[in-house]
């Protein structure tokens, strides 16, 4: 696994130009999410002073949403740990007691189906049948014989052929049918079940990549995807536990909620002295509350700056607020670059940064919570899967908008129910799951319901007497629930997206990430001033950097990617900091 600590390569060229003559330098971090918080921790925690956290939303945590209803906690964004050995994520949770009330249901050593592991899962046919157990496994053993095949074009450089399209989706399909249509022993009704189940598992692996169908995802890529080793957790007091133990570090001043970014300005002091050309705002636009349990605030320097001298960046606010610094963090989502990216940067991301943005792929993965007041399914069920007989030889997994509840993979039984009551948690994606989050809560109850009892062949079964449901698509501050790679993509787009701008020809600048521990506090009051002279050079370094789940070439999708990311990025800046200060005057 990658490390956490930062490392300590050396740079080719100093990387001490074009830095203002001030003794702290101004970093602005754009997130409040785990890159974010990540981000901001490192450098608080090597001495860095000057850090501001603009949040556009109301809340920390970015695509961590945990809500408390009643005695239980349910996640509308993130659930798993994923992988115990090495993991930052669950090392910081199992140091802090959040895992000692996790039950063996919520604990999972093998690949895991979206949440639940306790119990059997029942597969269900849109005519009110049960698939019978023997047919279930023999299809689960051939799709995952398959699934591993998956992995090998990447780490084994195998080629890809043209019929797969490079397409996990159609390969999956395309063998998995070929197997069963060749099997001897199989009658053709049994054949037909299984066919039908391929979409099924289809749909579950869309959601686990978040894309609109796996059909979308590349095969030549899909085996970089590094798994960490060890179990998998959920976290019953709630994911969020893990963004406030981030969070506790950082003074509440630092992190100022409900303040959006309208606008990136880079290179600001090579282009003109004192600046951007920002449209002015009147008096009084400005949003200085303090309110959000004390999370928000301002610092005194924030909004104007001193003529003579040169700012790299100046983040302009939706409020029309102005903020210079030397450095800024994004950690904005890959859906909001994709459809911001134009406006949210100036002057224009370079062409290869931009071409990895629309390479790169995110779709949405919804999860819709609905609770009963009594159990309708066995206690042994874990799950109920939703098999459409119809779709034996469908080759898409896209329907039209009034049908979009097909898209449904099925609904999970949330274990314990001591803890979480009779609650089932159903999973869609893709352009279907926007659909859904137009509609109305009493709608998606009623389609929900519906769908239960004809799958389940029980005319009986009550509507549910409460529905909790994600809207990640819809969210201007996600545009997705995360990211990957798309067919026509690779690892080498997530490394373009993560490269610090402007580019230079330092591989430090450019690539680098650390190893070695910093003791101490990097930056104090003793540090030298003469150090961050202007006049040894006109580029300004490592002036936008990029951080999130989507820059991690191997664990991106995941908040462990997420949190890494945040820490390489505080890394860059360490490291370049800590060079100067040991170069002196």
């Amino acid at each position: 696994m990658q490390s956490c600590e930062p490392s300590g390569d050396s740079a080719d060229d100093p990387l001490s130009r074009g830095l203002p003559r001030r003794g702290q330098p101004r970093v602005v971090v754009i997130g409040a999410g785990l890159a974010g918080l990540a981000a901001a921790t490192a450098l608080l925690k090597q001495g860095f002073t000057d850090v501001t956290v603009l949040e556009a939303s109301r809340h920390i945590g970015g695509r961590v949403q945990s809500v408390r209803l009643g005695h239980a906690t349910f996640e509308l964004g993130a659930t798993w740990i994923h992988g115990s050995h090495g993991n930052p994520i669950y090392h910081l949770a199992e140091a802090n007691g959040l895992l000692e009330e996790t039950t063996d249901g919520e604990r999972s050593v093998g690949r895991i189906s979206l949440y639940s592991k306790n119990g059997v899962a029942c597969y269900l046919t849109n005519r009110g049948r049960r698939i019978p157990k023997d047919v279930v496994e023999e299809f689960s053993d051939l799709y995952n014989e398959v699934y591993n095949l998956t992995q090998e074009f990447f780490r084994h450089g195998k080629p890809v052929n043209a019929e797969s399209q490079n397409s996990v989706g159609v390969f999956t399909r395309e063998k998995v049918r070929n197997r069963i249509r060749d099997d001897p022993d199989d009658t053709e009704a049994t054949k037909r079940l299984k066919l039908a189940m391929i979409q099924q598992y289809l749909k579950v692996e869309s959601c686990e990549s978040s894309s609109h169908s796996i059909d979308e995802v590349s095969l030549s890529a899909f085996g970089e995807w590094t798994e960490i080793p060890g179990a998998h957790h959920i976290i019953p007091s709630g994911f969020m536990r893990v963004v406030e133990l981030l969070a506790e570090g950082i003074p509440p001043h630092v992190i100022q909620l409900g303040k959006p970014v309208r606008c990136i300005h880079w290179d600001q002091a090579s282009a003109r002295p004192r600046g951007p050309e920002i449209e002015p705002c009147g008096e009084g636009d400005h949003n200085h509350d303090t309110g959000e349990g004390g999370q928000r605030g301002e610092s005194p320097q924030q909004g104007r700056w001193d003529e003579d001298e040169q700012w790299p960046v100046v983040v302009e606010c939706e409020d029309c607020e102005v903020i210079p610094a030397d450095h800024v963090i994004v950690t904005v989502s890959l859906g909001v670059l994709k459809r911001q990216y134009t406006s949210f940067f100036r002057p224009c991301l370079p062409t290869e940064k931009v071409a990895a943005i629309h390479r790169l792929g995110i779709g949405t993965t919804d999860k819709i919570f609905l609770e009963f007041e009594e159990p309708f399914w066995g206690p042994e069920c874990n799950s109920l899967q939703f098999v459409w007989e119809d779709e034996a030889e469908s080759c898409t997994l896209t329907y039209p908008p009034e049908l979009w509840y097909r898209k449904i993979c099925g609904f999970d039984v949330l274990y314990p129910p001591e803890r979480y009551g009779h609650v089932l948690s159903g999973w869609i994606c893709g352009e279907e799951a926007l659909v859904m989050e137009r509609c109305n809560d009493e709608a998606v109850a009623e389609i929900c319901t519906e769908m239960l009892r004809q799958f389940t062949g029980n005319p009986n079964i009550p509507k549910p007497r409460r529905i909790l449901r994600s809207a990640w698509g819809s969210n201007p501050y996600f545009r997705g629930s995360y990211s990957y790679t798309q067919v026509g993509s690779s690892g080498a787009d997530v490394e373009k997206l993560a490269k610090p701008l402007p580019y230079t020809e330092s591989s430090k600048t450019a690539h680098g990430s650390s190893t070695k521990q910093h003791p101490g506090h990097l930056l104090s009051s003793k540090c030298p001033e003469q150090s961050l002279d202007p006049s040894r050079g006109s580029i300004k370094p490592m002036q936008v950097l990029f951080s999130g789940e989507a820059t991690h070439r191997k664990y991106y999708s995941t908040t462990h990617g997420a949190l890494l990311s945040g820490q390489r990025e505080a890394a860059r800046l360490i490291d370049m900091y800590r060079d100067l200060f040991q170069q002196g005057p």
